[in-house]
């Protein structure tokens, strides 16, 4: 059986499977990808644009039907779905939009010749691995830089996200990219470890777990190959006491049930002075509790599935071992019987840190709520993980917010809000949570050479 295939986590069943790649394909996709750069590269760069375009311009058109098909795939709610089509599309508009100038040679202060300058030029082809979680998103922050600096991309999705990698590839080429400067591939994670070691190949992306950015790092680095992770996190949203404690509440429970708990950059960590603990909790109970657990094509829906039984019941396990080691469970936790791979979402306290819930990434619909008695405790306990992705500070003193906020290890401070990504904002953590940034003009800057010219009339 192959393990490309559309296993529909709201019944499932397997919808759909999808022929691998074969080993002996590998040395022709690498090929392929090599022949395309040659000519790729040398496009203008208002052409690549126009291209950007037309692709920004096909999620618009379609974005119904690439809503319901990854509603299909990984149980995301219609509604997030269609956010999802909404901001890649963004995503290729703002390269489309923005690249030209990002591309244009930067005059430098000559600093003793005629002329200094600074050029932007592609590397040639790239390996991306891109997770499950957000089908779109994801793929859009690697692709669309990388498209736009004239870049050519061997393109390996999850397995679950066959379908949608196809149709993406489609997009991609009924704009006009050629067909082998985008290259779509259900290949085995072997193969992937074999294309990382080509010398055709120049870089790798990859958007997934600790594990298999460990794996393609060490790939990467015994081949000296730049490599850019976007690995897990355990965001912390530190809530102040001089704010609307309920509001927030409200925010942050509403925020951890997106996309089912599966996001790297959710608040999966939220941090309450002890005399708040209580209504916090209270606050955050009723919003789970109140949550439309249930298709995630029904409009009524508010949280779907996770993306499989798999996935369901790892996370079961990690509420159900936390309240072995003495954590209090106050909601939820368990698996809801019947087809899918839906659970009730749950809400922790009293975790230590001598718990496995303290240190681990739970990634699925769990709040895990911390009393402290003071700022600094906040922020102590906010950085006591191994992972720095993103964070939030509440509360109404701005100045104060920001103050804390500059005090949190994450490559991501957000004041009164928790997880903003826009095109044009830098996407990427620190620590355990990867290196390199992703989207706006520090997407564009992973995987380009910055070439210096230099120009002297007089022989020096």
């Amino acid at each position: 059986m192959s393990t490309y295939m559309t296993a529909n986590p709201t019944t499932g069943e397997i919808e759909r499977e999808f022929d691998e790649l074969t080993d002996a394909d590998v040395p022709e996709t690498l090929a392929k990808s090599t022949e395309a750069f040659a000519s790729w590269r040398t496009t203008p760069v208002t052409e690549r644009a126009q291209l950007m375009t037309r692709i920004a311009d096909a999620y618009d058109a379609r974005r119904e039907e690439l809503a319901s098909l990854i509603s299909t795939e990984m149980g995301k709610p219609l509604a997030e779905s269609q956010g999802e089509v909404d901001l890649a599309g963004a995503i290729y508009r703002w390269y489309a939009d923005n690249g030209p100038d990002l591309l244009a040679p930067e005059v430098l202060d000559p600093q003793g010749s005629d002329e200094s300058l600074v050029e932007t030029a592609p590397v040639g082809p790239l390996v991306g691995v891109m997770p499950w979680n957000f089908p779109y998103y994801q793929v859009a922050r690697f692709v669309g830089p990388n498209l736009m600096a004239g870049n050519t991309i061997i393109l390996k999705h999850a397995p679950i996200c066959a379908a949608s990698a196809e149709v993406m590839a489609e997009i991609v080429h009924a704009a006009g990219v050629p067909d082998d400067v985008y290259i779509n591939v259900f290949a085995t994670n072997d193969q992937i470890a074999d294309m990382i070691a080509d010398p055709r190949v120049q870089g790798i992306s990859l958007t997934g777990s600790e594990r298999a950015g460990s794996s393609v790092a060490e790939t990467a680095g015994r081949n000296l190959k730049k490599a850019v992770l976007e690995l897990g996190g355990s965001d912390a949203l530190i809530v102040l006491d001089d704010g609307d404690l309920e509001t927030t509440a409200r925010i942050a429970a509403t925020a951890r049930l997106s996309n089912t708990g599966q996001a790297c950059n959710s608040p999966k960590r939220m941090i309450v002075p002890n005399d708040h603990v209580d209504d916090f909790v209270a606050t955050i109970v009723e919003v789970f509790e109140a949550a439309q657990v249930g298709d995630p094509t029904n409009p009524e829906t508010t949280m779907g599935p996770l993306s499989s039984i798999t996935a369901r019941d790892t996370v079961v396990s990690q509420v159900q071992r936390a309240v072995e080691q003495g954590a209090t469970l106050h909601t939820g936790g368990g698996a809801i019987d019947g087809n899918g791979a839906f659970m009730r979402p749950a809400v922790l306290t009293g975790v230590t840190k001598d718990m496995d819930a303290y240190a681990e990434e739970i990634f699925g619909p769990v709040a895990v709520v911390y009393g402290v008695d003071s700022t600094e405790d906040a922020v102590t306990l906010a950085n006591d993980v191994s992972f720095g992705l993103s964070g939030s500070v509440w509360g109404t003193d701005i100045s104060r917010a920001q103050q804390i906020a500059d005090q949190l290890e994450v490559g991501m401070a957000y004041i009164n809000e928790h997880g903003t990504t826009l095109p044009g904002l830098p996407f990427g953590g620190v620590k355990r949570s990867g290196f390199g940034r992703e989207l706006g003009r520090w997407g564009m800057g992973e995987f380009v050479n910055t070439r210096l010219r230099r120009t002297s009339t007089t022989k020096k």
